[in-house]
C-alpha cells in the first residue's frame, strides 16, 4: 500500500523537485497551498486543496510534510517571518490533528540549531517551540542545510551560470566549504519507516564522498602537523623534559582509544597524570591525579600536540569527535547509535568548544552527530580558531 502524505508548500523550491520523486516512487500525495491554480499548473495529475480544507481532504493520510516557509533571502520584516514560519505552522498542526493524521514532518533548517542569526532563524527556532508543545500527534523535525537538485538557489545558484562540464567540480568545492543536501536524500528518508522516525533528523550530503572536502581537510591536517614539527619542535622537547622532571614516569603517554569504525588505536599525548592512574574518563578521576605540569598542559591543550603522529598515520584528524576509551561503554554505545564512528576522531571538535565533555555520553554523541551532519571546511576552521582562542580546554576532572 503506497504511503499517503500531505505536502504543504509544494510549489516552493524544494517541493517542485521533491514531488516528482515521490510520485515516481508510488506515493499517494495531497498538495496544499494558497493558490490551487499554481499547484494545478505545476502538478496537474495530483490532487490539491487549501489549508482550510486539510481537516476534510486529509482524512486517511499517514503524515503531513510541512515545507511552507518564508526563506532567509526574503526581504520581509520580522513580523512576516513570524506569521508564515510560526503562526501558519501552528494552524497547520491543528488542521492535521483534526484530519486524524498521526505524524507531522516539519522541514526546518540548520540555522535553527544555532543560538543566534537572522529573523528567519529566530522564527524557525520559535516554530520548534510550538512543535514541542504539540500533543496528540507525533512530530519529526527534519533539519536541512542548503538544498539543491536539478536546480540551485541561494549561494549555490552560481552553479547554474557555469558551463555544464564545470558544474560538478565547482559544486564539490562549494559544498566542501558549507554543508548541503541533494533533494533525493529527503525523498529517500520519506521512504523509510516514518512510524519509527526520531524526534530530530539531520540530513546532509556525506562529506567523505566529496573529494574537495577530503582533500581540503587532509591539507589542513598536514599543514598543522608541519607547523607543529617545524615551528614548535623545540617546544615539544622542552615540554617532554618538564613532564619528566615534574613527576616520575614517561614524558609521552600512550593510551588505547576508539577510532573510526569502532577500531582501537594507540593515541599519544604528553603525560598529564600521575603514573599508575587507573584507565577511566577524566571526569571519573579526581584533581589530585593530575600533575602540576599536567594542569597547565591540559588547559592550553599542549598535551595534545604529540597526536600529530596519529594524524600523520591517518588515525586522527585535527577536527572531529574526541576519541573515547574502550572502557567508556556508554559513550561507545551512544556514538554507535548516532553513527559517530563513521568519521575520523579529532584533537578538537564542536562538542569540546561548547564545553560538552564525556561525563554526559548521550549529549556528547548527539553533538558529535550534529557536527558530522554540519561538516564543512569553513566550520572546521572556525572550530580550530575557537580552540586556539582558549575554548575547549579538555574534559573536566571529578571533584
Amino acid at each position: 500500500m503506497p504511503k499517503k502524505i500531505i505536502i504543504t508548500g509544494a510549489s516552493g523550491f524544494i517541493g517542485r523537485q521533491l514531488v516528482p520523486r515521490l510520485l515516481s516512487a508510488g506515493f499517494d500525495l495531497l498538495l496544499v497551498g494558497r493558490s490551487a491554480e499554481k499547484l494545478t499548473a505545476l502538478f496537474p495529475e495530483i490532487r490539491n486543496c487549501s489549508y482550510a480544507a486539510i481537516p476534510d481532504a486529509g482524512q486517511g493520510f499517514d503524515a503531513l510534510l510541512h515545507l511552507t516557509v518564508l526563506n532567509n533571502d526574503a526581504p520581509y520584516p520580522a513580523a512576516e517571518f513570524q506569521s508564515v514560519n510560526v503562526e501558519l505552522l501552528r494552524e497547520t498542526i491543528f488542521a492535521a490533528k483534526r484530519a486524524g493524521i498521526a505524524r507531522f514532518l516539519n522541514v526546518t533548517t540548520f540555522h535553527a540549531l544555532d543560538g543566534k542569526g537572522s529573523d528567519y532563524a529566530r522564527s524557525k527556532r520559535a516554530a520548534l517551540d510550538v512543535l514541542d508543545e504539540a500533543q496528540d500527534i507525533s512530530v519529526t523535525n527534519i533539519y536541512l542545510p542548503a538544498v539543491y537538485g536539478e536546480k540551485f538557489t541561494g549561494k549555490l545558484s552560481i552553479v547554474e551560470k557555469l558551463p555544464a562540464f564545470l558544474r560538478p567540480a565547482i559544486l564539490n568545492v562549494l559544498t566542501a566549504l558549507l554543508p548541503a543536501v541533494h533533494v533525493s536524500k529527503l525523498a529517500q528518508f520519506l521512504t523509510t519507516d516514518l512510524d519509527s522516525a526520531p524526534r530530530a533528523v539531520l540530513l546532509a550530503n556525506d562529506q567523505d564522498e566529496n573529494p574537495a572536502y577530503r582533500a581540503g581537510k587532509r591539507l589542513i591536517d598536514l599543514l598543522f602537523c608541519i607547523a607543529v614539527i617545524v615551528f614548535a619542535g623545540w617546544i615539544l622537547a622542552i615540554v617532554w623534559i618538564l613532564v619528566r622532571l615534574g613527576s616520575p614516569g614517561p614524558g609521552i603517554f600512550a593510551q588505547e582509544r576508539v577510532g573510526k569504525h569502532g577500531k582501537t588505536f594507540i593515541c599519544y599525548k604528553f603525560r598529564t597524570m600521575k603514573t599508575g592512574t587507573r584507565q577511566a574518563g577524566t571526569h571519573e578521576l579526581t584533581a589530585d591525579a593530575i600533575t602540576g605540569v599536567g594542569a597547565f598542559l591540559r588547559k592550553t591543550k599542549v598535551d595534545e600536540l604529540p597526536q600529530v603522529l596519529n594524524i600523520l598515520r591517518g588515525e586522527l584528524s585535527l577536527v572531529g569527535p574526541r576519541p573515547g576509551l574502550p572502557v567508556q561503554t556508554r559513550l561507545t554505545e551512544a556514538r554507535a547509535a548516532q553513527g559517530v564512528f563513521s568519521v575520523l576522531p579529532g584533537i578538537t571538535g564542536l562538542a569540546q568548544i561548547q564545553g560538552i565533555d564525556m561525563s554526559n555520553p548521550e549529549r556528547l554523541a548527539e553533538v558529535d552527530a550534529r557536527y558530522i551532519a554540519q561538516r564543512g571546511l569553513l566550520r572546521d576552521i572556525k572550530i580550530i580558531i575557537a580552540t586556539f582562542l582558549g575554548r575547549g580546554q579538555g574534559d573536566k576532572v571529578g571533584s
